[in-house]
């Protein structure tokens, strides 16, 4: 190892044969190669988890060819804990392979008290990225993202602040995040015009969540020639066998802020029970149904999942080793995967 990284007892070396296996896709009409998942600091990884867990999991994932962790200015708790934790991993683990690494960052969102840490402005996306950069330990991350539309910026100075961070080689690629089919296509223009094109759209998608096809944004993005790198592909675990009969103690649907007990009801654990038995059926769990297919779409790129364990990640990857659906299979996953199920706004 270069002089250059500190030494440790336990010096992280990556896995050999780490791209041996993971598929890897283009994103959207650009020369970006992403993994078919990817690995999203959303949750669990803030001050509120152990970190020794935090570091396991993402170097896991990298010896399993996930080189794509997406992160973002507001992800803790408290905002901006989960770049920190991802830093300290690439100080450490990690900077020997920051070459592999593809990282991802967002900004737009409430950071602080100030009116200009927040929002689609130059003020706030430039700044944000500045201390994400700071936070990661890092000169540039590959993709920035404006994490949620602001209607009160003018979209020209949203999307000439994104080309700046490319312009000053603070970033790769750029993106954006829970745009409107209508928004989108106006930015992406705005973008090709100024030399610096949409790399991808960080939309919500699940069985339980087809506002990408319902909208036309899955076509949109064929069409432009950008990814979607989709979240919450399980829809925070509703897409599990986890409520089917009740709430476990110290489950998400009892302390997150993004899904409440009363969105667990008698509809939703009917139609859950009769994708559960499918799954059952196929030889896969839940969650590997719902993963597969998502990821069967073709407008999808990659696929974004949390982990809380080594385990989870490894459960969670063999969604790519199930059988192809039949049309009868579909047919079942459209009768009970019904949109808006479980779901809030």
């Amino acid at each position: 190892m270069s002089e250059q990284y500190p030494h440790y007892e336990d010096v992280f070396r990556a896995a050999d044969n780490r791209y041996a296996s993971l598929p890897y896709r283009r994103t959207g009409r650009s020369g970006l190669d992403l993994p078919a998942v990817s690995l999203g600091l959303w949750q669990k990884f803030g001050a509120d988890h152990a970190y020794d867990t935090q570091r396991e999991i993402i170097l896991h994932a990298f010896d399993l060819g996930i080189s794509h962790i997406d992160n973002a200015n507001r992800y803790g708790p408290p905002h901006r804990a989960a770049e920190q934790t991802l830093g300290r991993v690439l100080r450490r683990d990690l900077a020997p392979y920051r070459h592999e690494l593809i990282l991802s960052s967002k900004a737009g969102g409430v950071l602080g008290p100030s009116p200009n840490l927040r929002g689609g402005g130059r003020k706030a996306l430039l700044t944000s990225l500045e201390l994400s950069l700071r936070d990661l330990g890092t000169d540039y991350v590959d993709i920035f993202y404006h994490h949620t539309p602001d209607v009160t910026t003018p979209l020209e100075e949203t999307a000439g602040a994104l080309a700046t961070a490319v312009t000053s080689g603070k970033a790769l690629y750029v993106g954006i995040s829970n745009y409107e089919p209508d928004r989108a296509e106006a930015i992406a223009r705005l973008l090709r015009a100024a030399g610096v094109p949409l790399l991808v759209h960080q939309p919500r998608y699940s069985l339980y969540d087809r506002g990408i096809d319902r909208n036309g944004l899955a076509g949109l993005a064929l069409e432009e020639g950008f990814g979607l790198v989709v979240y919450s592909p399980l829809a925070q675990g509703l897409l599990t066998d986890k409520y089917l009969e009740t709430i476990p103690d110290g489950a998400r649907a009892r302390n997150s802020d993004f899904l409440k007990p009363d969105q667990i009801d008698e509809t939703y654990r009917q139609r859950t029970a009769q994708l559960n038995k499918l799954a059952g059926n196929r030889g896969q769990s839940l969650a590997q149904l719902a993963l597969q297919w998502v990821l069967r779409n073709p407008a999808v790129t990659s696929a974004l999942t949390g982990a809380s364990s080594k385990e989870q990640l490894d459960h969670n990857l063999r969604a790519l080793d199930g059988p192809e659906f039949t049309d009868e299979e579909l047919a079942v996953i459209d009768e009970y995967g019904v949109h808006g199920t479980g779901l809030r706004g």
